[in-house]
């Protein structure tokens, strides 16, 4: 069914026409790399707790979810407004043109946080909107959906601080963590936004050899061979703008021709995967073909204390390592057994190796075989610290 032309011509105007504030958000630390990212591809941003934000058409959303490595989210800022009282919370959200961003039927999750509010009960804010939408869109004709493609769920996000609330929605859906590749996981699995970030801390640049012998669920293996290869992050997924009443299936398909062109294949695998668990090596093996990596991926199933990379006929490039610590092991003296082993075998094998090693802070307080910087991040509710630095030839 097509669009009602007049509101057509309104979102043409108002949503597609004109700039819009947006969020990238990212973990607490990895700011300024998300920042820099934003940068590469021609936005300009600004720094705030938790991510950043930029300006920017549509088009920008699209891009910035098709290419951004380190952001876990992106909103669009929808609008903003003052409410002391309840009648006056439903007449701002009554006021507001949801139907230029919300398509009729769509399903809506609100997730309502306020902070020295006297409107502090969120149950009670989420219910004023969402009946608010719901009088704005249900007279209007049921939205057309592309191909094969369900209306996506859509999230409100409401932040209320000091009695002023800010409106966003969710352009992104599933966290960007998931990328569409890696859909098996590991005891403790790390998210490939953080992979990424490490990776760029420890400067990768994709060149490189890079091991990562210690795998698991081979998050590391992965991101790297997605920059290897200049492979977007964004190119195997679907985000939940693609639901919006504004989106332009030809806009988006022309922002992924445009990045494809750079995607490379590699002449040999640059890039050494291994575990001692031969399920968790198939289960990456089968992911790298599925997602034509193989040629920037080798996987092989062998123990970290047993491989020596002078025996592999490559020169030093960069180890990634992450380690099981804490819960994982069952015990906190396992892991500082397995910590001290494992930094024996980088002082033995590894000379002249870059080191990019995840770990509990107190690592960090050990003797470790190469002079580190540490930059400490947040995962899963765990302080952990990324450190990075070179083992002396």
């Amino acid at each position: 069914m097509a669009m009602n032309p007049s509101l057509e011509k309104r979102i043409k105007r108002q949503v597609i026409g004109k700039p819009h504030r947006f969020f990238a958000v990212s973990l607490p630390g990895t700011e300024s790399l998300c920042l820099a990212e934003l940068n590469s591809v021609g936005l300009a941003g600004e720094l705030r707790e938790g991510g950043v934000e930029f300006e920017g058409r549509l088009q920008d959303l699209y891009t910035a979810h098709l290419m951004l490595r380190t952001a876990g989210r992106i909103l669009m800022r929808l609008v903003s407004f003052r409410a002391v009282s309840f009648q006056a919370l439903q007449a701002a959200a009554e006021a507001f043109a949801w139907e230029l961003f919300i398509a009729p039927g769509a399903s809506l999750r609100l997730r309502v946080t306020t902070h020295h509010c006297r409107l502090y009960h969120t149950e009670a804010v989420a219910e004023r909107i969402r009946a608010a939408i719901a009088a704005r869109t249900a007279s209007l004709p049921p939205a057309p959906e592309a191909p094969g493609r369900a209306l996506a769920l859509q999230q409100i996000f409401v932040r209320g601080v000091d009695d002023r609330f800010t409106v966003s929605l969710d352009g992104s859906g599933e966290s960007l963590y998931r990328r569409g590749v890696k859909t098996h996981g590991g005891p403790a699995p790390l998210r490939e936004t953080l992979a990424a970030a490490a990776l760029m801390l420890a400067g990768y640049s994709g060149e490189e050899v890079l091991l990562d012998p210690m795998c698991g669920a081979g998050t590391f293996a992965l991101e790297a061979a997605m920059m290897a290869k200049r492979l977007p992050p964004g190119w195997h997924r679907e985000f939940a703008f693609m639901g919006w009443p504004g989106f332009r299936s030809k806009r988006w398909e022309f922002l992924k021709r445009r990045a494809g062109a750079g995607i490379r294949r590699r002449e040999a695998p640059c890039i050494y995967a291994s575990d001692l668990s031969r399920a968790a090596c198939e289960r990456l093996e089968q992911t790298i073909r599925g997602h034509d990596l193989a040629d920037a991926v080798a996987v092989a199933c062998r123990d970290f204390f047993d491989l020596d990379p002078r025996t592999l006929g490559i020169p030093p490039g960069l180890v990634a390592l992450n380690p099981p610590y804490g819960r994982r092991l069952g015990s906190p003296a396992r892991g500082v057994d397995l910590l001290q082993d494992l930094l024996g075998v980088l002082a033995e094998r590894y000379r002249g190796w870059r080191v990019l090693l995840i770990a509990p802070p107190a690592a960090g307080r050990r003797r470790l075989p190469f002079k580190a910087t540490r930059h400490r991040l947040a995962h899963g509710g765990l302080r952990i610290d990324v450190l990075y630095g070179r083992v002396p030839a």
